[in-house]
C-alpha cells in the first residue's frame, strides 16, 4: 500500500523534529557547563587559569556558532523535505541532460547531473558557515594560519578531486545494483571493502599530500626514541613523517596508518613545537601504538564492515518498493535515490549505532593510555595529554549526557583518572 507524500514527509519531520529537540538539549546543558567559571578540581593546578579563560573563551564561541548552524540546518532539511525539493531536482537534473546533446534515459548520466547539482548547492550553502569558523572563530584564539587564497585553493581541489572520484564510483554502484541480481549484497560490500582499501592505500600517497607537505622526521633523540619503541613492540615502522599542519592551523595531532608490513606514523609539527619534552612526544606515539598493539584499529575497521553489510542487506530488501519511491514523491526507482530513501528510513538505528561505537571508541582510548602507562609512560603521558588540552583550548568543562552522546574521547578529567589508576597498579 501506497503511503501518501504528505504523511510521510509529516513522519520525517516529526522524528527529525524530535531529534533535534534532543541534542539541542544536550547542547544547552554542555554549553552551561562550559559557562562554569572554575576548572574541574582534577585539573586545579594543573591548567593555568589563564589557558582556562582562553579554552573557556574559544568553547563558548564554538557553541555559539554551533547552535546557529544546528538551527540553519534543521530548516533547510525541513525546507527540502516538506517542498518536495528532492524529487523535483531529480526531474530537472534529468531535464538539463539534452540540453548538453547527452541521454536522459542514461541513469549514470542522469545520477551524474543529479549530483553536481547537489554538490553545488551543498558547496554554496556551506561555503558561509565555513568562512565564519575558519576566518573568524579560529583566527580569533589564534588558531587560523590559511589565507582566503590558500582556503580557495583548497576548495578547488576537493571539488576536483570529487569531480575525479565520483563518476567511476557512482557509476559502478550503478552497475552492480542493476546486474547484482540475488547477490546485491554481497557484491555491494565487496566493492566497497574494496575501495575502501583502495583509498586508504592511496589517500596518504596521493591525495594528502595534495593539501600538505609531509617531510622525514630529521635524525636525532627524537626519531631514535621513537624508532626505539617501534622496535620494542615489532611494529614495522617504514616511514617517518612531520606534517606541516601549523601551515593552515595551531591546531595538533599524530596518527599512523599502512597495511601489513608498511607503517607509517605521521607528527604534526604543531606537535612537535608544543611538546618541547621529547619523552611526551614519545608518550604520545605509544598511546597510538597501543591502538595498533591490541587491535582497535581492525577491530574497528571489521566493525565498519559488518555495518556496512547489514546497510547493504537492508537496502536490497526495499530497492525494488515502487510505493516507498512514490512515498517520497519518486515517480521512478533511480538507485542513488533507492540509497538516499533507505539511508533515511534507518536513521533511526544509525544514532543508535554512531552512539554504541562512540562508548566502543572511549574504552579503546582508556586502554591504549592503559598501555603506555605500562610500557612506563604515565609521567609523560599525563603532561602530554594536559599539555595538548591547553594548547588546542579543548573544554575543560563537559557535561557527562553530552560527551557520553557525542565524543569518541574521554574528557581529559576522566582519561587523567584512570591514568593514575593505572600507574598506581604497576607500581
Amino acid at each position: 500500500m501506497v503511503i501518501p507524500y504528505m504523511e510521510t514527509v509529516v513522519g520525517k519531520l516529526r522524528f527529525m523534529i524530535v531529534m533535534y529537540v534532543f541534542e539541542t538539549y544536550l547542547d544547552m546543558r554542555q554549553h552551561t557547563a562550559l559557562k562554569l567559571p572554575t576548572l574541574p578540581k582534577t585539573l586545579v593546578g594543573v591548567i593555568s587559569q589563564e589557558k582556562f579563560e582562553k579554552s573557556r573563551a574559544y568553547s563558548l564561541d564554538k557553541s555559539h556558532f554551533h547552535f546557529v548552524h544546528e538551527f540553519v540546518t534543521i530548516l533547510m532539511d525541513s525546507a527540502i523535505l516538506f517542498f518536495g525539493i528532492l524529487p523535483w531536482f531529480w526531474k530537472i537534473s534529468g531535464g538539463f541532460l539534452p540540453m548538453v546533446g547527452l541521454d536522459p534515459e542514461n541513469e549514470i548520466l542522469h545520477t551524474l547531473s543529479f549530483l553536481a547539482g547537489v554538490m553545488t548547492w551543498s558547496q554554496i550553502t556551506d561555503l558561509p558557515f565555513s568562512l565564519y569558523s575558519t576566518f573568524v572563530i579560529e583566527s580569533r584564539h589564534g588558531f587560523n594560519k590559511q589565507t582566503i587564497g590558500m582556503f580557495i585553493r583548497d576548495m578547488i581541489k576537493g571539488i576536483l578531486l570529487s569531480v575525479i572520484l565520483a563518476p567511476p564510483i557512482v557509476a559502478a554502484i550503478i552497475f552492480i545494483v542493476q546486474k547484482g541480481g540475488p547477490y546485491l549484497a554481497i557484491y555491494l560490500w565487496a566493492f566497497m571493502f574494496i575501495l575502501s582499501l583502495v583509498m586508504m592505500t592511496i589517500y596518504p600517497v596521493l591525495i594528502a599530500p595534495l593539501f600538505n607537505k609531509f617531510t622525514p622526521l630529521p635524525d636525532g633523540d627524537l626519531r631514535e626514541k621513537i624508532e626505539k619503541l617501534a622496535s620494542s613492540l615489532k611494529f614495522p615502522l617504514k616511514k617517518l613523517f612531520v606534517v606541516d599542519g601549523s601551515t593552515r592551523s595551531s591546531h595538533s595531532n599524530a596518527y599512523m596508518y599502512g597495511f601489513f608490513k608498511n607503517k607509517r606514523i605521521v607528527l604534526y609539527d604543531t606537535l612537535i613545537q608544543q611538546c618541547q619534552n621529547e619523552d611526551e612526544i614519545v608518550a604520545v606515539i605509544a598511546h597510538e601504538l597501543g591502538h595498533w598493539k591490541l587491535n582497535h584499529t581492525t577491530y574497528s575497521f571489521i566493525a565498519v564492515q559488518i555495518l556496512a553489510f547489514l546497510q547493504f542487506g537492508g537496502y536490497t530488501l526495499v530497492r525494488n518498493s515502487s510505493d516507498l519511491f512514490r512515498s517520497f514523491g519518486f515517480d521512478t526507482q533511480p538507485v542513488l535515490i533507492g540509497l538516499i530513501i533507505f539511508q533515511h528510513t534507518v536513521i533511526p538505528l544509525q544514532h543508535l549505532v554512531s552512539f554504541g561505537l562512540n562508548l566502543v571508541s572511549r574504552a579503546f582510548e582508556f586502554q591504549a593510555d592503559a598501555f603506555a602507562v605500562n610500557l612506563g609512560y604515565a609521567k609523560d603521558l599525563r603532561p602530554a595529554l594536559v599539555k595538548l588540552q591547553e594548547e588546542n583550548l579543548s573544554a575543560m568543562n563537559t557535561d557527562p549526557l553530552y560527551s557520553a552522546y557525542h565524543y569518541s574521547h574521554p574528557p581529559l578529567v576522566e582519561r587523567l583518572r584512570a591514568i593514575d589508576g593505572q600507574d598506581k597498579k604497576t607500581d
